[in-house]
C-alpha cells in the first residue's frame, strides 16, 4: 500500500498544465503555452559541443561533483557576491530540486513559504515531515514578505528552527525581492536559516542584481543551476553553494545523495564547466533583453481597469489578477480561460493562494528564442514589431486574454 502522505499529494502543477496543453493540441485546438516555465532559447553552443566531446565519459564521477566543474562553480559565484566561496561549498545535483528535497528531508524544524511560493516547496517539506507556515504577502511589496511578518513566527517559539525560502526573482510573481537587509537582520538575530532559490537570478532586468547571501552569507544556501540562464532545463544540472557554518547540512546533504542519485550524468558536468568558465554574458544579455522585452509587451498590453499586475523584473513570468467575482476558485477560471481561448494559465492557488482570489501564473515564454535571437543584435532596441513578429503567440494570447477579460 502506497503511504497516506504520498497518497494525499497531487502530480506537479507545472506539469500536469503541460500535458493538459498537449492534449488539447492533439484534439486541434490552437494552444498559447502560457502555462509552462521554460526557456526558449537553446543551449549556447560552446556548451552544447563540450557535451559531444565528452559523450564517451561514462566513470561514476565523485558524489559532491566533478572538482573542477566545482571549482568554477565557486569562482563564477565568488565574482559576483563579494564572497569568497571554494569547490568545498559546492554540492553538484540533478537540477536543484532534488537537492531543495533532500534539504527538506534533513531539516527538522519549521519551513516559512511566502506566498506566492514556487508548487513543490510546499510539497518537498510535507514528504520531509516538516510544518510548514504560509505568509501571506501584498502586490505592494512585490510579493515578498517584511520582516515583522517573518519575525512574527518566529517570535511564537523562538528555539525551534526555522527555514524560509526566498526566491528573487520570483516564481511565478516575476518580482524582486528589495528588503533583503531587513529580511537579513532577522536571520542573523535567531535560528533562522534562508535558503536563496535564485535559478533566475541572471536573468534578472535590472544590472543590480543582489541576493540575500550579500547581507548574511553565513545564514544563507545558494541554490541555482542551468536550466533558467543556459536554456538547459532538460539537461537537470543544479548546484547548492553552502557557507562554512552550515557544514553538517552539507555532510547530510552529501550521505543523502549518496544514498539516491549518487552522482549528476558525467557528460553533463564535463560540459557544465564550459558554461560557468566561458564568457555568456552576450548569450545572457540577448536573452534578458528579449525576455524584458516580451514581459513589458505582456504587461502594457494585458494591464486594466480588469486586470491589476506589476511590471516585470526579472524570469519569464507575470501575476496577473483578473478582478470579477463570476469563479469561485482561481483553478475554475483557468480552466475556463483555457477552455474559452486555448490559453493555458496556472492558478495562483497552486502557489499558496486562498483560491478564492483571482491570481494566476502567466509564462511568456511561447516564442521561438533561437530565432529572435538570432535576428536581433547586442543591445539593440526591441519594439512591439520585432514581438509582433518573432513572438507571434504572444500577441495573440495577450489578445485573446484582454479581450475575454472584459467580458467575464
Amino acid at each position: 500500500m502506497l503511504k497516506n502522505l504520498v497518497k494525499e499529494l497531487k502530480p506537479s502543477s507545472t506539469l500536469l498544465i503541460n500535458e493538459s496543453s498537449r492534449k488539447l493540441e492533439e484534439q486541434g485546438k490552437k494552444i498559447y503555452k502560457f502555462g509552462f516555465g521554460q526557456s526558449p532559447f537553446k543551449v549556447p553552443e560552446d556548451v552544447v559541443k563540450e557535451l559531444k566531446d565528452n559523450a564517451h565519459q561514462n566513470k561514476y564521477l565523485p558524489m559532491q561533483g566533478l572538482q573542477e566543474l566545482r571549482y568554477e562553480v565557486a569562482k563564477y559565484t565568488s565574482n559576483r557576491k563579494n564572497y569568497d566561496y571554494k569547490s568545498e561549498n559546492v554540492i553538484i545535483g540533478p537540477g536543484s530540486k532534488e537537492l531543495m528535497f533532500l534539504l527538506h528531508i534533513i531539516f527538522d524544524g519549521e519551513i516559512i513559504l511566502p506566498a506566492p511560493s514556487w508548487v513543490s516547496y510546499a510539497p518537498q517539506a510535507i514528504l520531509g515531515r516538516n510544518k510548514i507556515r504560509i505568509l501571506q504577502t501584498q502586490r505592494e511589496n512585490n510579493w515578498f514578505p517584511t520582516a515583522v511578518e517573518i519575525e512574527k513566527v518566529i517570535l511564537k517559539d523562538k528555539n525551534k528552527n526555522y527555514l524560509l525560502f526566498l526566491n528573487s526573482p520570483n516564481n511565478p510573481s516575476g518580482q524582486i525581492c528589495e528588503n533583503l537587509e531587513e529580511i537579513s537582520n532577522i536571520a542573523n538575530k535567531y535560528n533562522l536559516i534562508i535558503l536563496s532559490d535564485e535559478i533566475y537570478s541572471e536573468l534578472t532586468f535590472g544590472n543590480n542584481y543582489k541576493s540575500i547571501s550579500n547581507f548574511c552569507p553565513e545564514k544563507t544556501i545558494i541554490s541555482t543551476g542551468l536550466s533558467k540562464w543556459c536554456g538547459a532545463g532538460g539537461w537537470r544540472l543544479g548546484y547548492f553553494l553552502i557557507p562554512n557554518k552550515l557544514l553538517d547540512i552539507k555532510n547530510m546533504i552529501n550521505v543523502l545523495a549518496s544514498e539516491t542519485f549518487s552522482a549528476v550524468s558525467a557528460p553533463i558536468q564535463y560540459a557544465a564547466i564550459k558554461a560557468y568558465k566561458n564568457d555568456h554574458s552576450d548569450y545572457i544579455n540577448k536573452s534578458k533583453n528579449i525576455l524584458n522585452a516580451v514581459g513589458n509587451y505582456v504587461y502594457e498590453n494585458l494591464k486594466s481597469n480588469k486586470v491589476l499586475i506589476n511590471k516585470p523584473q526579472g524570469g519569464f513570468y507575470l501575476m496577473p489578477e483578473f478582478l470579477n467575482k463570476k469563479f469561485y476558485s482561481s483553478s475554475q477560471m483557468c480552466n475556463k480561460l483555457l477552455n474559452d481561448t486555448g490559453v493555458a494559465l496556472l492558478p495562483g492557488s497552486d502557489f499558496g493562494f486562498d483560491q478564492t482570489k483571482m491570481l494566476a501564473r502567466l509564462s511568456f515564454t511561447d516564442f521561438d528564442g533561437q530565432e529572435f535571437m538570432n535576428k536581433i543584435q547586442n543591445n539593440q532596441k526591441i519594439d512591439n514589431s520585432h514581438i509582433e513578429k518573432y513572438a507571434p503567440k504572444i500577441v495573440e494570447g495577450v489578445n485573446k486574454m484582454k479581450k475575454w477579460s472584459e467580458s467575464i
